[in-house]
């Protein structure tokens, strides 16, 4: 050991003498870390708050080891603070993982980290707090992101002082919008990433690109959403000749796409989504061969047709011209793709949202790399080309609301395929098994069609075992039955059941209740089951299920209180409703079950249902509630559901006052009362405690006194009827408030009332509303 020490003593020595080492680094030598940037270190952390003690190793005598800390082997220095967020991906700062940011001001300890290169503080709150304008002494920063951090101010200028710079990102990272200029830009020569995402570049908007384009060793340039107005369309001193990534999207732009872009051969990558771009597609992007990702998405008046031109970009891999207005058919686009050397590389088309008509042609099926098509919302016609079933990369495809008319049998090979949305089209013909032959990976399927017309029939055997497992499915106006398809029996992850309209004459088999489904929403409405229903099924908040328009019968199922939209109307349930309905299922915002055979009283349970915003129990033999046999007074405790938007009580037999606890229902959107035999004041609560009400209709009742003035506060109001009652006094000055109003006189005769109608017109029409009383004009 003796041997050793003098060893080490006689090396320290020789370096000392030879001056290769500062006391600084003979100290880093016996510590991992010098003792200066050790005490900056932690003075920093001092004025940081840390709530989930994320800097709870900084401890010990080596900072080289302490978590987002990295040193210089050679030297010890640090040279990079890597302390960014991992907990948070986006900029929502109000998002669970928030306990995890780091906040507070930043100290200009830093400043005694020499050789520090690299800074990340992104994903952080440093709301209240500047940048300081110390970073701009930094000088030997190649790094910076502060991006998501969301600093207080403006951008220092002083970052134009870090010369060295390469990488800057500051995306979202002010909590408040101050316009920037871009003059600090000139001091930083050598940048090749620049993010300035969310800034307000508003006051740079005229000369933004000539600042830029100062920047000749940029590679990746990304000015989203900065109210950039201006896309100058010629810009003779272009000087981007190594730029590959250009992000230009949610900005202001209002021309035609300039042709200088195409100058920009290196790029790979061109972002210039939602934007009011507009004009025809221009052929030049034909010009940038080294294109990987074009993204034109949400321009509504970019349009024109898709040229073959563009079909000749053989690097592409992602393809984004939804919601735009492209026109005609796609062969001539497609059939260029198809015709690339080696195949196209395109994974991803996204044409939805357009105007592009006739059929998809035979060549869709040579894109071999396609994983994602999106050709939703056109006027796509025809059957689906039987050389579908080439794309056995194909992951997702969506087809909803078309015209088109047929299935290939190919369909069968799509091996690959997890969500297969064909909603609102024209389907005909047979569905067999062949169609779902090679689907393991499917796990959504939509064939949901709004109209009642059934042309599309599964023609399944009942020993058919589905080679998937499916989470999510959505089939309406297609034909299933007449029995209840057993090929369900296997699928045991189903979140979503819709079978609508799906002519099944049957009883839910047992089979079914008892696959231990936790369901998002099931729905057999529509069909002619029959049977009863279990009370065994579970579902997951929130819950929906859709049992309407069938035949069954028994009592009431009362499912989990997950469930919160139920439809049991237009079936035979009888008996009473369960006394403690309202405490099974307390989160129940809709409720329809209206036309069956239930007998009885209204349980109090429903007043606990407070987040109910519709209540349809009519049509019953129950004794209350409307077209049953109401009798009695309104129930004091109907004021506790809070948040119910209509409420129907019309044509029954209900007497006394209105109940002064319903002012608490201040969501109230349509209250009929009519038809009954209420009396007493119409009281002046109403005007000013439901401000949304649209419709109110209280007439053939009992009512009498005045019309109270502070119905004129109703500004929503469109249809008023208080016809038929006992009222006397005079009508309200105050009528002509009612600007959007609809008249419903007794004899439903509707009246227009336009926002400048004359008093005449006004008084007119109400009269006819308020007719068969006693008032006075």
């Amino acid at each position: 050991m003796g041997d050793k020490n003098c060893a080490s003593l006689a090396l320290l020595s020789i370096l000392l003498l030879s001056g290769i080492l500062h006391l600084e680094t003979i100290k880093a030598l016996g510590s991992g870390c010098k003792e200066v940037e050790r005490k900056a270190l932690l003075q920093f952390r001092e004025n940081l708050a840390d709530p989930s003690g994320r800097l709870s190793s900084w401890v010990g005598e080596d900072c080289c080891r302490w978590r987002g800390v990295s040193c210089n082997n050679r030297t010890a220095s640090v040279v990079k603070l890597k302390l960014n967020n991992p907990f948070r991906h986006s900029f929502d700062a109000y998002e669970d993982d928030a306990g995890h940011e780091l906040g507070g001001p930043i100290g200009p300890s830093l400043l005694q980290l020499k050789d520090l290169n690299y800074l990340d503080l992104s994903m952080n709150n440093f709301k209240g707090f500047k940048v300081p304008e110390f970073i701009g002494s930094l000088k030997e920063l190649r790094y910076l992101n502060l991006s998501g951090s969301f600093f207080s101010g403006t951008i220092p200028q002083s970052l134009g002082n870090l010369s060295n710079l390469l990488y800057l990102d500051l995306n979202n990272f002010l909590d408040q919008s101050n316009q920037i200029g871009l003059g600090w830009l000139s001091g930083l020569p050598s940048l090749r990433h620049l993010n300035l995402g969310g800034a307000d570049l508003s006051k740079a908007a005229a000369d933004w690109l000539q600042s830029i384009s100062m920047l000749r060793s940029l590679v990746e340039l990304h000015l989203p959403n900065c109210n950039l107005p201006i896309l100058p369309f010629h810009f003779p001193s272009l000087n981007f000749t190594s730029l590959q990534v250009l992000d230009l999207s949610n900005n202001g732009f209002n021309s035609k796409i300039p042709h200088w872009l195409f100058n920009i051969t290196r790029l790979s990558s061109l972002d210039l989504n939602t934007n009011d771009l507009q004009g025809d597609i221009p052929d030049g992007f034909a010009s940038l061969n080294s294109l990987q990702q074009l993204d034109l998405t949400g321009n509504s008046f970019l349009g024109g047709r898709l040229s073959r031109n563009l079909g000749k970009l053989c690097n592409l891999r992602t393809l984004k011209l939804s919601r735009n207005s492209i026109s005609d058919e796609v062969s001539d686009f497609i059939n260029g793709l198809s015709e690339c050397t080696n195949s196209s590389l395109l994974e991803k088309l996204e044409l939805g949202f357009n105007q592009l008509t006739g059929d998809l042609p035979n060549s869709l099926g040579y894109l071999k790399n396609l994983r994602y098509l999106e050709l939703w919302d056109n006027s796509f016609v025809g059957s689906i080309p039987p050389s579908i079933g080439n794309l056995t990369f194909l992951k997702e495809l969506y087809l909803s609301s078309n015209q088109m008319n047929g299935f290939p049998e190919s369909f069968g090979q799509l091996s690959a395929i997890e969500v297969l949305d064909l909603d609102e089209n024209q389907w005909e013909g047979i569905i067999t098994e062949t169609h779902f032959r090679n689907l393991s990976n499917l796990k959504e399927i939509s064939l949901y069609k709004l109209s009642e017309n059934i042309s599309l029939i599964f023609n399944i055997s009942s020993h058919w075992i589905p080679p998937f497992k499916l989470t999510f499915i959505k089939i309406r106006s297609c034909q299933l039955g007449p029995k209840f398809p057993t090929w369900l029996r296997n699928q045991t992850e189903l979140t979503t059941l819709v079978l609508n309209n799906a002519r099944i004459s049957d009883t839910i088999p047992n089979w079914f209740w008892q696959l231990d489904l936790a369901l998002d929403e099931l729905d057999v409405g529509s069909n002619e089951l029959s049977g009863r229903i279990p009370n065994s099924l579970g579902f997951r908040f929130p819950g929906t299920v859709d049992l309407s328009s069938n035949s069954f019968e028994g009592p009431l199922p009362l499912w989990s209180f997950n469930v919160t939209k139920l439809y049991l109307n237009n079936n035979s349930f009888s008996g009473p409703i369960p006394r403690d309905f309202g405490q099974k299922i307390p989160f129940l915002t809709d409720l329809d079950i209206s036309f069956n055979s239930l007998n009885g009283s209204v349980p109090k349970s429903i007043g606990n249902l407070q987040q109910l915003l519709t209540l349809v129990i009519s049509n019953n033999n129950l004794s209350d509630m409307s077209n049953n046999s109401l009798s009695g007074e309104i129930p004091y405790s109907i004021g506790s559901l809070l948040s119910v938007r209509f409420l129907i009580l019309c044509n029954n037999h209900i007497s006394g006052e209105v109940p002064p606890s319903l002012k608490n229902c201040s969501m109230m959107d349509s209250l009929d009362l009519g038809d009954n035999q209420l009396s007493g004041n119409i009281p002046a609560w109403i005007g000013e405690s439901m401000p949304s009400l649209s419709i109110l209709r209280l007439r053939s009742n009992y009512f009498n006194g005045a019309i109270p003035p502070e119905l004129c506060k109703l500004s929503a109001l469109h249809i008023l009827d208080l016809s038929h009652n006992n009222l006397s006094g005079f009508i309200p000055s105050c009528v002509g408030n009612f600007s959007r109003m609809k008249i419903e006189p007794p004899d439903f005769v509707d009246v227009e009332l336009a926002g400048k109608a004359n008093q005449k017109e006004i008084k007119t029409t109400w009269e006819c509303c308020v007719s068969r009383n006693n008032l006075y004009k």
